[in-house]
């Protein structure tokens, strides 16, 4: 286990943050998943000029900051990796490192297994189909998702510009999520009209299983209720201290990893082919306006995506 976990951890530094040796690296992790944090660390320090480790204490939220004085510290390195327990990749910290040139990956709540399994990809192969979807999100207008269990969501793109993770960042500023594929985009505020049905997972409620799907309803761009079973309440409790903004329909994604599975952790899941996620909450790191320490990704089973006119995925299949 412990030699492919290294394996896969050279691939994150060489492949994806081509780390050489005139960059700093810092890992900044926290006490719940520091054995991640270790071997990344390990293996920037043999390629790396420099490379530090920080431990902090696990944040609450996705999208909490992290201590002011490592948010600090994360502008004065080359390149960071941050696998953490909640996400820090829609963070002031991490935009502003990557806004001071700083490479950067997140790899939040990551597991060993995916760390293995998904990590470990041809990142080229990923970023030529993620690319080519983030240019249609970007010319377009108008969005439709539907699936089999009720989802019925439209909503605009206008003025918005796609976006594609592909897991390479080799330029500074450059940030990526690890393991990397998707292409997505931030639907216009206050557009969003319709429902959509969670049939894979969101936040901590692991796999869903039917008679557990959450059913989301939306108006004028804002979930306006969530209904399920208890998975439904663990995502109401999630957003409830945040208000109306960890409401907000943010996200449209497409999944391009060929090796991720759905395993019920949200970190490979958003990310595994054939899926499309809608997340709430946060939308500024992807050009939105809303900013709000939350960011919750729901994975959609066998959609179908109509792109303005375009019929893109049938059932989960790419058209394109």
């Amino acid at each position: 286990m412990q030699q492919k976990m290294q394996a896969a951890a050279e691939v994150a530094v060489k492949q994806c943050l081509g780390v050489k040796k005139s960059d700093t690296v810092l890992v900044v992790t926290d006490t719940k998943i520091c054995d991640i944090g270790r071997v990344l660390f390990y293996s920037a320090l043999k390629h790396a000029k420099d490379a530090s480790m920080v431990v902090i204490s696990p944040r609450t939220s996705h999208g909490e900051e992290p201590p002011e004085a490592i948010a600090r510290l994360m502008k004065n390195y080359d390149v960071l990796f941050i696998p953490t327990y909640r996400s820090m990749s829609h963070t002031n910290a991490r935009r502003e490192a990557c806004a001071n040139g700083a490479r950067c990956a997140t790899l939040p709540n990551i597991i060993p297994d995916t760390l293995i399994r998904a990590v470990n990809a041809d990142y080229q192969k990923i970023a030529n189909l993620s690319d080519k979807l983030a240019a249609i999100l970007t010319e377009a207008k108008h969005a439709r998702v539907t699936t089999p269990n009720g989802t019925d969501l439209s909503f605009s793109l206008e003025t918005r510009r796609g976006l594609s993770d592909t897991g390479i960042v080799h330029q500074p500023g450059g940030f990526t999520n690890l393991p990397a594929g998707e292409a997505y985009a931030a639907p216009l505020e206050g557009t969003a009209q319709g429902v959509y049905v969670i049939d894979g997972s969101i936040n901590d409620t692991g796999v869903l299983q039917e008679g557990d799907y959450i059913r989301v309803e939306v108006a004028d761009g804002y979930a306006t209720s969530i209904e399920g079973g208890k998975s439904a309440e663990i995502v109401r409790k999630a957003v409830e201290p945040y208000g109306k903004d960890a409401l907000n329909i943010a996200e449209l994604g497409i999944g391009t990893n060929y090796k991720a599975k759905i395993i019920g952790n949200v970190l490979e899941d958003e990310k595994v082919m054939k899926t499309v996620h809608i997340a709430i909450g946060d939308n500024q790191s992807m050009g939105g306006k809303i900013r709000v320490p939350s960011h919750l990704d729901g994975i959609l089973l066998n959609p179908d995506l109509y792109i303005d006119d375009l019929k893109i995925m049938e059932h989960g299949e790419f058209l394109v």
